[in-house]
């Protein structure tokens, strides 16, 4: 099984938890997309569900198959989010924003009953910090905010570049207007602790630590799809 077959292998396990008439975050990202795609197919045999897309991304896409969309000014509380990871540890710890969506992903997240992840085996890790953590930042105050989060991160022992993340020659914009850092830590022992100095920096506009936000990972690998639920 390649990769993309275990992306459609874990959407397709997801599916199962959506319920007609739900109020359903869609993620963003590889994985999300192969959600969409199943999703649509249901939606066109009649299954009724109303989406809020977690970046102008998914919401093309979503138009594009023929999903109904809301905002999240029009449907403020959800039923289900699912999306993807690019990092996931045993306690359902994730990391996201390799999409560039993570702060509108986390406050769909947080607008929702229940979030799933749906990823292949590659993302799942004892600890975190392998992948790069992304940084969403105010774009005024850049180099300061650079120190900010060095700081921060030395505090607990924490080294790695931070690279500003580009769209080609040009720096990667968010759908909200923002830049993002990405932290090359390499072991991130303890998310909890970084996450709350992140958090204190006023130029960080939200990080890449999704804590104690997804009730249910499904993992797919040459098997197939599992489930991992937080402890």
């Amino acid at each position: 099984m390649d990769a993309r077959e275990m992306k459609v292998k874990a959407a397709q396990a997801a599916l199962a938890y959506v319920e007609d008439g739900m109020r359903l975050g869609i993620g963003t990202g590889s994985t999300a997309d192969e959600f969409v795609r199943l999703l649509a197919e249901k939606v066109h045999g009649g299954f009724k569900v109303e989406g809020v897309p977690t970046s102008e991304r998914t919401a093309r896409l979503c138009v594009e198959l023929g999903i109904p969309l809301k905002s999240l000014e029009e449907l403020p509380e959800l039923d289900l989010t699912v999306d993807g990871a690019d990092e996931v540890d045993a306690n359902l710890t994730l990391i996201k924003g390799g999409g560039g969506a993570l702060l509108r992903e986390k406050i769909v997240a947080a607008a929702s009953a229940r979030m799933i992840v749906i990823a292949d085996e590659s993302k799942l890790v004892d600890v975190l910090g392998a992948y790069p953590l992304p940084i969403e930042i105010n774009p005024f105050g850049q180099a300061a905010t650079r120190i900010a989060i060095e700081k921060a991160a030395s505090r607990l022992g924490l080294t790695g570049e931070l690279k500003l993340r580009k769209s080609g020659a040009e720096v990667f914009t968010t759908d909200g207007g923002h830049y993002i850092f990405d932290a090359s830590f390499g072991r991130i022992p303890d998310a909890d602790a970084l996450s709350a100095e992140l958090n204190f920096i006023p130029g960080v506009v939200e990080h890449g630590l999704f804590i104690h936000m997804a009730s249910l990972a499904i993992i797919a690998g040459e098997a197939g799809a599992r489930t991992l639920e937080a402890k």
